[in-house]
């Protein structure tokens, strides 16, 4: 005959239960999180000085395969991508796009380039979109480290992906354009380059898209204050070494890649960005450079600019490389 279990047994059970909840929750929430940079705060925002425009969302598209917050690093916590890539199989594989989201360095999410992503992989582009460590967590260069072993993870896994490991493109918006551009132009840097995993292959980058982000924190054209003074770790006067290590156009040469330039109508978005391409110019280096007329920032969030952001980048990487 079967006896009934004491009610103090299923008790406990139920308090160890939700002990061991909270703790998970806990411990998936530890890190400080800014979610107020979103595809639906910018349209908002937008939406009372341009009242056509629409939000972009994500699409089932069904010439795309996508594998959601995968894994790519660990930091004592898991870093994920999400990664967008053509059903169809191709010889030697498809270039692929790297996609940074922005948010002032302290906000924003991978969601939030999702739409562009599923766009490239339709296009025939492996896109992974990372996250990254934000201000309110850490400071630079742990951004720059986490997007560099995302790059990695894209070269170790190529086959699963169907990825050309020798043509990949860094692309940013805002301060992810910021940090595309830093990507791009240095290379295997061995300081900026972090020991995340999967470091016996390279982060180096063969195409730039810069969507209306600065490429330097010290050029006469910067404005760049607050948010930028939490992610460098102080204000300039206090660290000028570390706002000049992650400008981006200090490392500017020979060896930078084609670049392009998509910006919106508001100049402190460009600082630094005719100085570099004076630089490419002179070293005979291919780069386009694209404004939207009274366009606002975050103009890639929303329709009517989402369409001529993606041709023109979509146009700039086939370029590059086909």
């Amino acid at each position: 005959m079967k006896k009934n279990v004491p009610y103090r047994f299923h008790k406990q059970i139920l308090i160890t239960t939700i002990l061991l909840l909270s703790i998970c929750t806990a411990r998936a929430q530890q890190y400080p999180r800014d979610t107020s940079y979103s595809i639906h705060s910018a349209y908002l925002k937008l939406k009372k000085y341009y009242s056509d425009i629409t939000p972009i969302a994500p699409q089932k598209l069904k010439t795309i395969k996508e594998k959601r917050d995968v894994t790519y690093a660990q930091v004592g916590r898991d870093l994920t991508l999400d990664v967008f890539y053509p059903k169809k199989k191709k010889k030697g594989g498809y270039p692929g796009v790297i996609l940074i989201f922005g948010g002032g360095w302290s906000s924003g999410s991978k969601a939030n380039q999702v739409p562009m992503a599923q766009k490239l992989a339709d296009a025939g582009y492996v896109a992974i979109v990372p996250e990254y460590r934000l201000s309110p967590e850490i400071s630079y260069p742990a951004a720059v480290h986490d997007l560099k072993a995302a790059i990695r993870y894209m070269r170790a896994h190529a086959d699963k992906y169907n990825l050309d490991t020798t043509q990949i493109a860094s692309l940013g918006c805002s301060a992810g354009a910021q940090l595309a551009t830093l990507l791009g132009v240095t290379g295997d840097l061995p300081k900026l380059e972090g020991d995340e995993g999967n470091n016996d292959h390279y982060s180096d980058i063969q195409a730039i898209v810069n969507i209306d982000g600065i490429v330097s924190f010290i050029h006469p054209e910067a404005e760049e204050g607050k948010y930028a003074a939490k992610f460098l770790g102080g204000y300039k006067a206090e660290v000028p070494e570390i706002w000049k290590e992650a400008s981006p156009l200090e490392y500017v040469g020979p060896s930078t890649p084609p670049t392009l330039f998509i910006n919106s109508s508001q100049p402190r978005f460009h600082a630094g960005r005719d100085d570099m391409i004076k630089i490419l110019n002179d070293n005979n280096i291919f780069n386009q450079t694209y404004t939207l007329d009274d366009s606002p920032h975050s103009f890639w969030l929303v329709h009517p600019w989402f369409e001529p952001t993606f041709k023109y980048t979509v146009e700039f990487l086939n370029n590059v490389f086909h």
